[in-house]
């Protein structure tokens, strides 16, 4: 048995997704990888401009490396500082919360995180933190579609799914701050 979800099953899936709040959303989970290929589901978790999501290896593992070969997320570009994903489609590609973690994001969200509704600039206040939606377009890899199937990969990159950002968007921290499972998030206008 096949456990991933087929492109028609993905397909069906976006009404659900696109029901997602637009205004006021919810932190669903957070997830830290302390060392690659690790993850710990916290409760609460520190975020500022300078690390990123604290006891995240992202700080100083990121792909993406400034001209002087340092991580992106250090405080002169933080554009891939924090990663959100939309929880009703990681519940929905995972199977089973449990299996959350292994997408590799940081803050999971019931928020719509559609280009429409958020475009690079906006503000999201979650807790004490204060974000801000960077334009760096965050993609399935190689991992993904191991972990969530070749079909999940192929939706999430395609024209649809990335205007409805399903593999997630990035954002860099603007105010310094504590982020706790269950806070309330809200667009800044």
């Amino acid at each position: 048995m096949n456990p991933f979800r087929s492109i028609d099953e993905l397909q069906a899936q976006v009404a659900e997704i696109c029901n997602s709040p637009r205004n006021h959303g919810r932190l669903e989970m957070i997830v830290i990888r302390p060392v690659e290929n690790k993850r710990l589901v916290l409760q609460e978790c520190e975020l500022s401009a300078k690390l990123g999501v604290h006891g995240d290896f992202w700080a100083t593992k990121c792909w993406s490396k400034l001209p002087d070969d340092s991580p992106n997320p250090g405080s002169s570009n933080p554009d891939v500082q924090v990663t959100l994903m939309n929880s009703r489609f990681i519940d929905f590609i995972a199977g089973d919360r449990s299996r959350w973690p292994l997408a590799g994001d940081q803050l999971y969200v019931d928020l719509d995180l559609s280009a429409e509704n958020l475009s690079p600039g906006q503000r999201l206040r979650i807790g004490s933190v204060i974000l801000e939606i960077t334009s760096i377009p965050h993609t399935g890899c190689g991992l993904f579609a191991e972990r969530f199937g070749t079909a999940a990969a192929q939706f999430v990159n395609s024209p649809a799914g990335k205007q409805l950002h399903l593999r997630g968007i990035y954002a860099k921290v603007g105010q310094d701050g504590v982020v706790k499972v269950g806070d309330i998030i809200v667009k800044i206008e």
